[in-house]
């Protein structure tokens, strides 16, 4: 107990130096604030924060990163690692003299390094040579070294295979004997159904059929005990691997909780977490790899430990997209969920955060719900963007809460199927359960066709074709969803262009699966159409509303079994 307590302490010690020692070095590198080189008087300060989870960039913050992507541009030495994608970010602040400027940061490490001198430091740099976490490393690194020799040892290794030779030759063997025995019960049995079978002769049989049960045990001890004697052998190398696999473990996970203990996070009104004590109360409880690296939680550290307040705040992406996620060079993106949430939250704590976006109430939009199709057993609404399909978290309207307004009575309504909430167009509405039923199987079946229309930015070449890529959530960034070859679930589009100008590309959806975002993925992804929809927040560039509407249904009735056709036209 003394040990462990003696442990903690220098632990604790050892986090309040390298504090101490960033605070110090970030008091000296006053270069890291950095002067517009353009105009920015014409510029009105923003009033509140940026909400980082869904946002429109400033015009400080666009400048800013107009500014770093120049600065990058120009360091020829790194386009070869940024041609990969990188993430960078913005930080406009105000010092306490009032002057404007901006920092600058990048996620992970760029150039094998994550201290450059125009980009603020880390929260903490576990690449420092003499920190905990290299000596550890090598340490890590120094076992699987270990566990490598042992796992590629000749004899090891000559062992295994004379095991599995073994193994199979027994096995061989012993079916032969089994075909053998199997024959000869054969031949016993037919000789029984002979009419002058003397009792002499049925005893014989009998015994015969004793000897052969007792050989085949005796092959097969035989054989087991060759096997065990080089199982034994082998267990001496398979004993140490397991053993230095455990302490590998183990190590590994003691270096990550000491790691979370050293990433600690100041807030607006100058309070300390770590990383264990943020996540403590997120879904993932245990702070997932790489949380506390990215671009916006070492902007705001840097301005904290400066006392400079925080004006908006923007991050981008630099280079290719990688092959899972969506990604366009250039694009703002909002932080992530999974990694930088629970971190922000508690990080803009004291500051005056704008308003999520997504959940500003819009007075009007009871009036918006038109009702397209109507009878005893159907409803088909045309949903505005911006309508969620079913209740969210917060009080805001949704399609079912406003049909169960309309039509207290009802014995549903139950939604036969979703549309994003930044989607427009017909959603289907059951009045009962068996309707309800008839309709969900109709779509489980993919008999219900579908057709939406999308203006794309980006020329897409072809007239029509099929877009195969499988889907699965970005369980860190939700609702992102990302293409996984492996665990993703199959996703199929038609698509048919309809029209194309300069820019922009007018086209027609024909999904075949339901995939969560899967018409915005496909057109998004680099192996999709590599053009995204105009105005998608998440997997393009934002505008005045998604320009994806979901414009005509075909179905069976469930009741009166005819084919019924709903259209509602396209308002872009």
């Amino acid at each position: 107990m003394a040990d462990n307590y003696l442990e903690r302490q220098r632990d604790i010690y050892e986090i309040r130096k390298a504090t101490y020692k960033q605070q110090h070095s970030a008091s000296k590198a006053g270069n890291r604030l950095h002067r517009f080189t353009a105009p920015i008087d014409h510029i009105a300060l923003p009033e509140h924060f940026t909400y980082p989870f869904c946002y429109t960039p400033h015009p400080l913050c666009i400048q800013a990163a107009k500014e770093v992507q120049d600065y990058l541009t120009n360091h020829k030495e790194w386009h070869a690692e940024l041609a990969k994608g990188k993430m960078f970010g913005v930080l406009v602040v105000q010092t306490t003299i009032g002057r404007i400027g901006y920092l600058a940061a990048f996620s992970g490490i760029l150039a094998g390094k994550n201290v450059h001198p125009f980009f603020v430091p880390p929260v903490y740099d576990l690449l420092q040579p003499d920190g905990f976490f290299k000596i550890e490393e090598k340490q890590i690194s120094q076992i699987n070294t270990e566990i490598q020799l042992l796992e590629t040892d000749n004899t090891y290794q000559s062992l295994l295979q004379q095991l599995s030779h073994l193994q199979q030759t027994a096995q061989e063997s012993l079916a032969q004997i089994r075909m053998q025995f199997k024959q000869a019960k054969a031949v016993r049995d037919q000789k029984r159904k002979e009419p002058y079978l003397t009792p002499e002769e049925a005893a014989a049989m009998i015994r015969e059929s004793q000897f052969q049960k007792a050989e085949y045990k005796r092959q097969e001890r035989a054989w087991n005990t060759q096997i065990a004697t080089l199982q034994n052998q082998i267990a001496h190398y398979a004993e140490a691997i397991h053993l230095l696999k455990t302490e590998r473990k183990n190590r590994s996970a003691a270096l990550q909780q000491r790691l979370f203990e050293h990433f600690r996070f100041l807030n607006y009104q100058g309070k300390e977490k770590n990383l264990c004590d943020i996540f403590a109360q997120a879904i993932h409880q245990t702070p997932p790899a790489g949380a506390g690296e990215c671009a916006a939680p070492k902007l705001l550290q840097y301005a904290y430990l400066h006392h400079w307040k925080p004006l908006c705040m923007a991050e981008f992406w630099w280079g290719d997209s990688p092959q899972t996620e969506i990604r366009h060079h250039g694009h703002f993106y909002p932080a992530c969920k999974g990694k930088c949430g629970p971190i922000l939250t508690h990080m803009l704590q004291g500051l005056d955060v704008e308003e999520n976006p997504l959940m500003k109430k819009d007075s009007s939009i009871k009036e918006k719900l038109e009702i397209i199709y109507e009878d005893d057993w159907i409803i088909i609404v045309n949903k505005p963007a911006g309508m969620l399909s079913v209740p969210g978290k917060d009080d805001v309207p949704s399609v079912y809460s406003l049909i169960r307004e309309y039509y207290p009575d009802i014995e549903g309504p139950l939604t036969v199927h979703r549309l994003d909430m930044d989607t427009s167009g017909l959603l289907m509405i059951a009045r009962n359960k068996s309707v309800h039923q008839n309709l969900q199987a109709q779509f489980k079946n993919r008999t219900v066709k579908k057709r939406y229309i999308a203006l794309l930015d980006g020329i897409v070449d072809e007239d029509q074709g099929t877009i195969e890529l499988p889907l699965r959530p970005d369980p860190f960034d939700s609702p992102r969803q990302i293409v996984d070859m492996i665990h993703g679930k199959p996703a199929y589009t038609d698509y048919e262009v309809l029209s194309r100008d300069e820019c922009h590309t007018r086209i027609a959806f024909y999904p075949r699966t339901g995939r969560t975002h899967q018409l915005r993925v496909h057109a998004a992804h680099l192996l999709g159409l590599h053009c995204p929809i105009t105005g998608d927040r998440l997997y393009g560039k934002a505008a005045n509303r998604l320009y994806l509407h979901a414009e005509s249904l075909e179905f069976v009735h469930p009741v009166t079994n005819e084919v019924i056709h709903v259209t509602k036209q396209t308002p872009f």
